[in-house]
């Protein structure tokens, strides 16, 4: 399976539970944007819409970008109401798109899936001069690494993913630092100019059977081969069951900022 399709077929959960980004987010891209009704956006990647409607109020003209076919009808159907809204069901990397266009480039959660060497080029071409790239993802954690509920979570993804992989996770969770640095210095070597990070704040609290629906949205939970897929979402579940049947996720929102010279 293409991992970037894997989402495709639960649109309904994944609009209800994928998380949303915060105002303050899309207030700082819209001023460094300088956006208005005589300016062109792109969205590479919208899903269900979670960063879509806050630039559409804006009044500038979007273009959303969208590889799955049920994400994009949904899409089109929810945004229906706003006449400077489009969205096609085509893989970016592949999709032709005019140079130098766009006012504004944006992808939440999504730009990763893209091969760094075709994305980021891709992105400075079709931006104009002054343009913004703005990248952001969502990274959740829990509320201490030494949290007792998380250490327990833990030991279910060991028993079904591997020491290996749950020990990169949690290096990325740890060194933050380096991931923006990275992150950052990537956009550059690409020929943006004054790369910047921001980073927002926010708290998410479900029961189990909430926090299973949440996770089971995940390309590599979705993904994993049954029955191994029960029993792990099984293992999740009854673990929260046993703190109280009660979890809350720790979002740190990291917005990446840049312009095309």
């Amino acid at each position: 399976m293409d991992l970037r399709k894997s989402f495709d077929n639960d649109v309904i959960n994944y609009d209800r539970w994928r998380p949303r980004y915060c105002n303050e987010l899309f207030n700082d891209i819209i001023e460094y944007s300088k956006l208005n009704v005589e300016k062109e956006s792109l969205e590479i990647g919208c899903g269900t819409g979670q960063a879509t409607e806050p630039i559409l109020k804006t009044g500038s003209s979007l273009m959303a970008i969208e590889l799955g076919e049920n994400f994009t009808e949904f899409t089109r159907n929810k945004f229906k109401p706003y006449k400077n809204f489009q969205v096609e069901n085509a893989d970016f990397e592949k999709f032709a798109l005019e140079n130098n266009r766009f006012d504004l480039v944006f992808s939440g959660t999504a730009f990763h899936w893209i091969p760094e060497e075709i994305g980021y080029p891709k992105v400075y071409n079709i931006l104009k001069s002054g343009g913004t790239i703005a990248l952001f993802w969502n990274k959740p954690a829990p509320k201490g690494f030494d949290d007792q509920l998380h250490l327990k979570m833990q030991e279910v993804y060991q028993k079904y993913f591997g020491p290996e992989i749950v020990e990169k996770a949690r290096l990325e969770r740890e060194n933050p630092q380096e991931r923006y640095a990275k992150i950052k210095g990537t956009i550059e070597r690409y020929g943006f100019v004054k790369a910047e990070c921001r980073l927002y704040k926010q708290v998410r609290e479900f029961t189990a059977d909430e926090y299973v629906s949440l996770i089971s949205t995940y390309s590599e939970n979705i993904t994993l081969p049954e029955p191994i897929k029960s029993q792990f979402l099984t293992g999740i579940r009854d673990t929260i069951y046993d703190f109280n049947n009660n979890i809350k996720v720790y979002d740190t929102i990291d917005l990446y900022l840049a312009r095309k010279p």
